[in-house]
């Protein structure tokens, strides 16, 4: 009985031991790199760059010209990061939403509040998909911005076009800065889906030949697979950011240790510092960068606005940080300057 014991312990030890050398093989094996050259990828080091979420929402209306000339001319910003959507006429303009209520006067002159209880019907709410760029200029997208001392500071400005209030188009951003600032980068994000998000795919690869320079440095994102499917197939010279399914996958095998048997081909990993799924899933963690730059791929946080947050990453060693406020990532990254 003694014998049958030991044999047992004896087999179950060399399972262990198979499993244990099995770990740590497959973590000492060079992963394969997702993406050649990744520009995404700041180095060891060096400080994370600063990406303007929505333009600096905080310091500027988001996602307008004026918003984004700010962000780069004045702030200094590394990325401009923000969302697309296809006008009824075949246009790719810059808003996070999907419809225009919550960030212009198309409702006339009534307070935020108002327009909010309005569009709680989603059929009053003014869709871009049923606009026409023309018509979308017509409106004041600074009209409920307001700045630290809670004064609407834009809302009864004339001029909107040169104010740089109006409506941005892709082209417009790429066109500003082309000159005076190739090395700037771009985050997007497809918003739509479907056939409206495949013809946005096509209208956003024939602009980036326009502006070859940013061909490289423009990272896209989406949330629809069949958005994702039709860049990979498509336009592989394209860098793509990891979806919401595979971003957790990657995640997940790094927590377990197994990520050489992640097979993704993203260029940039973009996560909040935690994930709640009824539990908070903790992502603000070393060894997630450090995986991920295994493979060369950048890690970039979003959104970070809290400045012991940002120093957390910064000294994590992250490669971007976005933020609705530049103005204050820039002054903690002064810091450690």
């Amino acid at each position: 009985m003694k014998t049958k014991k030991r044999r047992g312990l004896k087999i179950a030890g060399i399972i262990l031991a198979v499993i244990i050398l099995f770990f740590a093989v497959i973590n000492i094996i060079p992963p394969k790199k997702n993406v050649e050259n990744n520009p995404f990828v700041v180095g060891e080091g060096n400080l994370p760059m600063i990406a303007a979420h929505r333009g600096g929402s905080t310091n500027n209306p988001e996602n307008t010209l004026l918003a984004f000339r700010e962000a780069v001319l004045t702030i200094g910003v590394d990325i401009i990061e923000s969302d697309l959507y296809l006008t009824k006429d075949g246009y790719l303009v810059y808003n996070h939403d999907d419809y225009i209520d919550e960030t212009c006067n198309v409702n006339g002159d009534i307070s935020l509040d108002e327009v909010k209880a309005i569009c709680e019907n989603s059929e009053n709410r003014h869709y871009i998909e049923n606009m026409t760029l023309a018509e979308l200029q017509q409106y004041n997208f600074g009209y409920y911005f307001t700045d630290k001392t809670g004064e609407r500071i834009y809302k009864d400005v004339e001029d909107i076009e040169n104010a740089g209030l109006q409506i941005s188009t892709v082209d417009q951003l790429f066109e500003m800065f082309y000159e005076t600032h190739p090395g700037l980068m771009f985050i997007v994000e497809i918003k739509d889906g479907g056939e409206r998000g495949i013809e946005a795919c096509r209208i956003l690869s024939e602009t980036l030949d326009m502006y070859p320079e940013y061909k490289d440095q423009i990272v896209i994102g989406t949330f629809n697979d069949e958005i994702e499917e039709e860049l990979k197939k498509n336009y592989p010279d394209l860098l793509r950011g990891a979806p919401v399914g595979t971003a957790a996958k990657f995640v997940l095998t790094q927590y377990l240790g197994l990520n050489i048997f992640d097979n993704g081909d993203f260029a940039c990993l973009q996560i909040p510092m935690s994930y709640d799924i009824g539990i908070e899933i903790p992502l603000d963690k070393k060894t997630i960068t450090k995986r991920a730059h295994r493979r060369n791929i950048a890690v970039q946080y979003w959104t970070i606005n809290d400045a012991d947050d940002m120093r957390y990453l910064i000294e994590m060693g992250v490669d971007c940080i976005m933020t609705d406020d530049p103005v204050l990532l820039r002054e903690i990254l002064k810091e450690y300057e």
